[in-house]
């Protein structure tokens, strides 16, 4: 049921509202760079300008193959309002063979 998933990442960031995130997954996914996206919201705790900071923010996480992984970054980063987005790619190590299919194919080159 589970095939080799090498070539398959998520890469996730965040936004500071559910519009931006939505609008940034639709941008995504229209230009073919991933396959679906997974809006949610989260809350963050972190460090940034000399404090502690506690925000909601809305996580996105997309599905594509790792060979796009530099220009789906490129493009989240090109359309993002954070001044450091959040871009973080995770290696895929296993997952449904249709599954995994289905991303290949919804992010082949046309």
């Amino acid at each position: 049921m589970t095939a080799d998933a090498r070539g398959f990442v998520v890469v996730t960031t965040t936004h500071e509202s559910e519009e931006q995130a939505r609008s940034l997954a639709s941008a995504v996914v229209r230009e073919r760079l991933a396959a679906c996206a997974q809006v949610y919201p989260v809350r963050s705790v972190y460090w940034w300008d000399g404090e502690v900071q506690d925000a909601e923010e809305w996580r996105i996480d997309l599905k594509t193959r790792a060979e796009l992984a530099d220009r789906l970054a490129e493009f989240v980063a090109g359309r993002h309002s954070y001044e450091t987005p959040e871009v973080i790619v995770v290696p895929v190590v296993s997952g449904s063979r249709d599954y995994l299919a289905w991303v290949a194919e919804e992010t082949a080159d046309r």
